[in-house]
This record gives C-alpha cells, structure tokens and sequence, in this order.
C-alpha cells in the first residue's frame, strides 16, 4: 500500500471520528433534558414595631415570641415614675386655675356684697333725706323767706349726696357682677391650659401599657423584664400573618412576560407543592442591580427588578422566609 493511500485512510478516519462526536453530541443535545433555569425568591410578611413614646422600665412582659395576639390586647407594661410625678404636678396646677376661675365667677364673697348694699342704702336714704330738705327749702325761697346762698347751699348738699348715692349703687353692683369679662376669660384660658396639660400628661401615662395595634404574631422581644428602654426604642415586632407575599429578584431578560397583574407558578420547597402567585408590585433596581454585563460583546446590561407577589388563594402553613422557586 503507497504512502499516499495510508495518508488518505488516516484522513478518512479523524473525519469519521469528527463526525460520530459531532453526531452523538447534538443526540445529547436534543434528546438530554436541559436543567431548567430557576428563580429563587422568599416569603415575607408585614410587621410592625411595638415602642412606648416615653422611657420607662420593663416591668412585666404579658407575651412571647410565637404568640398570636389580638388588636387591643395588653403586650407589656412599662414603669415611669417620672411621668407619674408629672401627673401631680399637671393635676395641682388644674386645680389651682380651677380656683382662680371660681372665685371669677363667683365675684366678691357674700359678706362683702352684704357691706357694699348696706352702704348703698345708707346713701339712698341720705339721698331721699337731702331731696327733702331741698324741695322745702326751695319752697321757702320761692316765697321769699331764705335767701339765694341758703338756697344753693342745700341744692349743692342734696347733689352731693346724689353723687354719693350713684358711687355706693356702684360698688354693691361690683360687687354683685364679680370679676371684669376679660378677667373671666383670662380665668377660663388657665383651666384650659391645665387641663391640656394633664391630658398630655394622660396620653403619656397610657404608654407605659402596650396593646397590640392589630392582630399578629409576636416575632421578635427584644428587651427583658427590669431593662430600661429608651423614647422609640423598639419593645417587640408584631407580624401580620395574613399579609404575605413573596419577593423575588428578577433579571429583565428572565421575566417572561411577569408584568403587574400576571400569574406564575412557584414551587414552595417547605411542602413540596406549587402555589398560584399574582404580582402586584415590580420595580428595578437600578444601575448598582446590574446582574449581566455584556456590553464587552456590543450589546446592552441586563438589569434586576424586584418583582412582589401575593398567593391567589390563602396557602396554609406558609412562613415568613420560606423559599419560592421559579421555574424556567
């Protein structure tokens, strides 16, 4: 055989083999099932935060983690003998403004209007006795008996205690009225300031007793009984286990059509079963979100979004942090 032909046959075998690999490999190619592409995301849930408006020292906490509590029940109760101290105060100072705007109201003392009256009578019989005299003396003037000084003498007399009459009518009428109108409600104003500084001092009193806003489970306690916390400070996260949803980061070239009030399966690997899911809430997560760069090819970036959730019907057992898989 000529080294030509042993040439040809070596050629003619690695194109053979060439062949049998490139087939066998598009055979597993199509004929393999390919893994799908997953999405993974979790279970959250809406919580809120349980403080006290004023510091205080945990006296006794009434629950614990994994308790359902009710809207209105009592979670913990706080002591603040500063807020308390306040209270007297608040309510002393109420008291005094009270006083003050009663003896406004109620003008001079009984004792005082009986003087002023007792005054003013005296003065209206001078009045009716200085009128006399000056009516008789006036007659006699006419007649010619006294002269005109006698006369104006006792006609100043008889003015003088007019004056002194309408002065004492005066005095019994102050007396009577009490305080000027200003004064009155000047009076008023201060129990009013008093009163809107107890019920201040009422509205911090009632945060030493903390009640559950709405209906939950206790997830988190945070300080212990005796501990002091502070204006804010957290006490206990309460999670509302009837609003779940699930979030998900999703690349755009991987939503598939997932647009606002869509439907998707997720496979719930807790319970190994599918749940029915509705998206209510996408938004991207901006440039720093960036999962896939390809623009060293000459294309584009591919950027994340969040992609939020909620089951269609309510899922039995679901916790907050279980896992939720998309399949692709």
């Amino acid at each position: 055989m000529s080294a030509k032909t042993q040439h040809n046959n070596i050629l003619f075998a690695i194109l053979g083999f060439a062949i049998v690999v490139i087939v066998v490999a598009l055979i597993g190619y199509f004929a393999l099932d390919r893994d799908p592409e997953l999405i993974q995301g979790q279970v959250e849930v809406t919580e809120y935060r349980v403080s006290s408006k004023v510091p205080g020292r945990i006296l006794e906490l009434r629950v614990k983690e994994g308790d359902f509590v009710k809207a209105g029940d009592t979670l913990a109760i706080l002591d603040a003998p500063e807020v308390r101290a306040k209270m007297t105060q608040a309510q002393g100072a109420e008291s005094a403004a009270a006083a003050i705007e009663l003896k406004a109201q109620n003008g001079a003392r009984q004792e005082q209007i009986q003087g002023a009256y007792q005054l003013w009578q005296q003065a209206k019989a001078g009045l009716e006795i200085s009128q006399k005299s000056y009516d008789r003396i006036q007659r006699l003037f006419d007649e010619g008996v006294i002269s005109a000084q006698k006369r104006d003498e006792v006609y100043a007399q008889y003015k003088a205690m007019e004056a002194q009459e309408r002065a004492a009518k005066s005095q019994y009428d102050l007396a009577v009225n009490g305080a000027r109108r200003e004064d009155k409600l000047a009076a008023q104003a201060q129990v009013s300031r008093a009163r809107g500084a107890v019920q201040e001092v009422n509205s911090y009193i009632s945060e030493t007793v903390q009640i559950a806003q709405m209906d939950g489970e206790v997830s988190s306690v945070y300080p212990k009984v005796g501990e002091l916390v502070g204006t804010g400070s957290p006490i206990m996260t309460i999670s509302i286990m009837d609003d779940m949803w699930g979030t998900f980061n999703v690349r755009e070239d991987q939503l598939n059509g997932l647009a606002v009030g869509s439907t998707f399966t997720a496979f719930v690997p807790a319970f190994n079963k599918d749940v029915q899911m509705k998206v209510y809430y996408m938004k991207d997560q901006g440039s720093f979100a960036v999962w896939k760069a390809t623009k060293s090819n000459g294309e584009y970036d591919l950027k994340t979004f969040e992609v939020k959730a909620r089951p269609v019907e309510k899922f039995d057992g679901l916790r907050p942090g279980m896992s939720l898989i998309i399949k692709q």
